[in-house]
C-alpha cells in the first residue's frame, strides 16, 4: 500500500465495460516525509474520495480484492481516506488541520 493525495479525476467514455460507474481519481504519491513526489497513479475510487485529500492506495491483486472488483482490470484502488499520519513523533498529515 502508499499514501497518496487526490489530485483530481479521469474521465473516460470509453472503457472496458466492467469499469462502467467505477470512479477514477488521479494521485500523487506521498513519501514517509509528507513530500509529493513525482509520480502519478491513476486508481478506482473505492470510498468516495475528494480533490486534495490523502488516501490509501492498494496496488496489483490486491485492488481486485474489493468487494465487487473482482473481475474489473484494476491495478490500483483507494481503500481509504486518511485521517492522521504519524512518523516518528511527529504528525506529517492531519485532516482536520488541513481545512483550517
Amino acid at each position: 500500500m502508499q499514501i497518496a493525495k487526490v489530485r483530481g479525476t479521469v474521465v473516460s467514455t470509453q472503457k472496458d465495460p466492467s469499469l462502467r460507474g467505477v470512479k477514477l481519481l488521479l494521485l500523487q504519491l506521498v513519501d514517509e516525509e509528507g513530500q509529493l513526489l513525482q509520480e502519478y497513479e491513476v486508481a478506482a475510487d473505492n470510498v468516495g474520495a475528494g480533490v486534495d485529500e490523502w488516501v490509501l492506495v492498494s496496488r496489483g491483486s490486491a485492488a481486485r480484492h474489493v468487494e465487487g472488483s473482482e473481475q474489473r482490470p484494476l491495478d490500483a484502488a483507494v481503500i481509504a481516506i486518511i485521517d492522521t499520519v504519524h512518523v516518528e513523533d511527529r504528525v506529517i498529515y492531519s485532516k482536520k488541520d488541513q481545512y483550517r
